[in-house]
């Protein structure tokens, strides 16, 4: 049985977050284990209330669980804040964590903000040169980089420089950009390898970033290499919002079970 951890928030709505990682985890036949960095009361309507938990007891989850468990993948979603980012980068060194996808969630899908301005700047410091993958969406990029990106080409040149932060791999997801394919750009050394899927139009988009960051993440944990679980992540995210069960009043969450 392999193992992979996610460290992220809680959504008590179970459209993203910590719930829907494990419920990713489950779908793929890997065994999920979790260390939560903060609390919200969240539902498809947005979110009404965050809780952030003591950077310790975020850094004790992930020790009781890697002292335990043998880890063959991690994820990171929502962190919070700064010194949430600084005791999980510490954790994932001393732990050896890998290989790390970060999905870099600043805000929530109604438009909440998940991440305080100084905890970007330790993200991009701290937690990018320990990833295998950064996952952000193209207004994450826009937001770590300090420009727009409104055409492929420029969230090309983006991915770019988002690699040159440290990580080993960028994957730029073209869900917020026009046009009928939902184009995501995965940059490596290598260079820049474009994904395409009919773009689903949907109002259940509720975790599409959990989603794939943690199919991406249980895919690697089942020894995938990274192009392949990028694309098998792309197909069931793609099944999952075509099927979603349109539960809720707000953005819906999609079916995990895809």
């Amino acid at each position: 049985m392999r193992v992979a951890l996610t460290i992220a928030g809680s959504d008590s709505g179970g459209g993203a977050g910590v719930q829907a990682d494990l419920k990713v985890f489950s779908r793929f036949g890997v065994y999920g284990a979790s260390a939560l960095t903060l609390v919200t009361a969240q539902n498809t309507l947005g979110v009404q209330r965050v809780h952030l938990l003591p950077p310790d007891l975020v850094y004790a989850q992930i020790a009781s669980v890697a002292q335990d468990l043998p880890v063959h993948a991690a994820k990171t979603g929502a962190l919070g804040e700064a010194a949430i980012v600084e005791r999980v980068a510490e954790a994932v060194v001393r732990f050896g964590l890998q290989p790390l996808v970060v999905d870099p969630v600043m805000v929530a899908k109604s438009g909440d903000p998940l991440l305080t301005p100084e905890a970007v700047a330790a993200l991009k410091e701290r937690l990018f040169p320990l990833a295998a993958l950064v996952t952000p969406n193209r207004l994450e990029a826009e937001a770590l980089l300090g420009r727009p990106i409104r055409t492929l080409e420029e969230a090309e040149e983006a991915a770019w420089d988002l690699l040159a932060l440290g990580p080993q791999a960028i994957l730029l997801k073209g869900g917020h950009l026009e046009g009928e394919e939902a184009v995501d750009l995965l940059a490596t050394q290598e260079g820049v390898r474009r994904f395409s899927a009919p773009r689903v139009r949907t109002r259940n988009t509720h975790g599409t970033g959990c989603t794939l960051s943690a199919a991406i993440a249980a895919l690697l944990a089942l020894g995938r290499p990274l192009e392949e679980a990028v694309a098998g992540a792309k197909a069931y995210l793609t099944r999952a919002l075509r099927t979603a069960p349109s539960l809720g009043r707000g953005h819906g969450p999609l079916n995990h079970l895809a």
